[in-house]
């Protein structure tokens, strides 16, 4: 958590002193709304990794059973995971730095950086570095998702939906289905004898595809819908307390 405190002052102290701007500018700002498209993007997050978990379970012929031995404990732990790799991810790539690269740089240019320094950093904190097919599938998938959460800040101003539905997708794949560095959590896969693993392509085409759901969907529901919620009176420039860039991605 000491991480992500610094990061918060850091972000503050980048921010006050370049092109003095409050740390409000991340878009917490009004608070009633950014709570609840936080919340949106957070279930949304939720559906669509339990979706990709129940897909796979389908395809490889495998079920889900409750673990008898987890406990709140375990529960609080993990979420604490959770909550402090995805706030120190969302700070690092959509925070001080996405908006410096964006008000010197241009939305583009700044929304694409700050997406391909998300993917590279997935090359280390999964431990790829060095395996070059892995690395470009890693980097392709994380890129894809980060261009999208740093597009949710372009169209709106605000962190609140990268972090909603990052906080989502994370949450579920490792405090509901396991999937992480947590340990077995609430839900255990069960494998019996038609038990059918993916391997080699089909498995390629699977993580692919699991990886672009959420993007995807979280792509469409900003543009058509988020979007026109923000078109009226909300500020085009980096001048504004929460500024969206509407005009330059159009």
């Amino acid at each position: 958590m000491l991480v992500v405190i610094v990061l918060v002052l850091l972000s503050w102290l980048l921010l006050r002193f370049t092109i003095k701007q409050p740390l409000s500018v991340l878009g917490y700002h009004p608070a009633g709304l950014r709570l609840r498209q936080f919340a949106i993007a957070l279930l949304l997050g939720i559906l669509v990794s339990s979706a990709v978990h129940w897909t796979e379970s389908l395809v490889t012929m495998s079920n889900w059973k409750l673990n008898p031995e987890y406990s709140w404990a375990d529960f609080w732990k993990a979420s604490w995971w959770n909550f402090k790799s995805v706030w120190f991810e969302e700070l690092l790539f959509r925070g001080a730095l996405l908006v410096l690269m964006i008000h010197g740089l241009g939305v583009r240019w700044g929304v694409v950086l700050s997406s391909m320094a998300f993917g590279m950093y997935h090359w280390f904190s999964g431990g790829v570095f060095g395996n070059i097919p892995v690395m470009i599938i890693v980097f392709t998938t994380t890129f894809i998702m980060g261009l999208v959460w740093a597009y949710a800040y372009a169209k709106t101003g605000s962190i609140a939906l990268a972090a909603g539905s990052h906080l989502g997708w994370n949450g579920a794949s490792s405090i509901l289905f396991s999937d992480g560095p947590n340990g077995e959590q609430l839900f255990v896969q069960v494998t019996g004898i038609s038990y059918m693993p993916l391997a080699g392509i089909p498995s390629l085409i699977f993580f692919i595809a699991s990886n672009a759901a959420l993007p995807l969907i979280l792509f469409f529901w900003i543009k058509y819908n988020i979007a026109t919620q923000s078109k009226p009176s909300q500020a085009t420039s980096i001048d504004s307390p929460t500024p969206t860039y509407e005009s330059e991605l159009s």
